[in-house]
């Protein structure tokens, strides 16, 4: 079985590598969607209107109501009648919606968190509300949400697998083609697994290292 292992693990190096930075570019491409709607929507959700408040809360509803592979393939297939998208583009697009979701919650918590008493210093000293969030309370906030983002990206890795129903060469798109081709099932997703924990393994290691970073910035701050 070993021997079987490293056969497919070394007659398909080279499809997993290019498959490997597929599930990358998926990934990067969907946490930054996903932060920049994470953001808009948990500043609708702390603001005092509310019209942004319920569009908010119905955004996040729906879209951490629904599974994962519905919405990529709505975006797919789905509207295909209005706009026609690559599979590249709708399966990191629907990654990067529904890690929003999540992410808007992870912001929302942080910019709550933060002591109501700096907002209303920084409006005595005749900041307004606006100037106060954008440069007091949401760097702050940025601060205290990066290690729930570190672990985001980590389960967008390996939400990335879905995309596979589009037909996205993906990690496990490939996994599942050389598994229907040589007949060697274990094997094959052995492989696709392997990659995926060293792909775990490795960002999990940057994102310690910059929550230590980060955690020895802010206590030289202090001092």
């Amino acid at each position: 079985m070993i021997a079987n292992i490293l056969d497919v693990l070394l007659r398909t190096f080279t499809g997993f590598l290019k498959a490997s930075l597929v599930t990358l570019e998926l990934t990067i491409v969907g946490l930054v969607i996903g932060a920049t709607l994470g953001i808009i929507f948990a500043l609708f959700k702390v603001s005092r209107n509310r019209l942004l408040q319920k569009i908010a809360s119905f955004y996040i509803t729906i879209i951490r109501g629904t599974p994962l592979i519905v919405q990529i393939s709505f975006l797919y297939f789905g509207i295909s009648s209005f706009i026609v998208l690559s599979g590249f583009w709708a399966g990191a697009i629907a990654l990067g919606i529904h890690t929003g979701a999540y992410v808007a919650e992870t912001f929302r918590g942080s910019i709550q968190s933060i002591d109501k008493g700096q907002m209303e210093a920084s409006l005595s000293l005749g900041m307004t509300s606006k100037e106060s969030m954008r440069r007091i309370i949401f760097p702050q906030a940025l601060k205290l949400s990066i290690p729930a983002l570190g672990n985001q990206f980590i389960i967008l890795l390996k939400d990335s697998s879905l995309v596979y129903v589009i037909g996205v060469a993906e990690i496990y798109s490939l996994a599942n083609m050389e598994a229907s081709q040589s007949f060697q099932q274990f094997e094959s997703f052995f492989v696709a697994g392997l990659y995926y924990l060293v792909l775990v393994i490795i960002f999990s290691y940057i994102f310690k290292r910059f929550e230590k970073r980060l955690d020895f910035d802010n206590k030289m701050g202090a001092n």
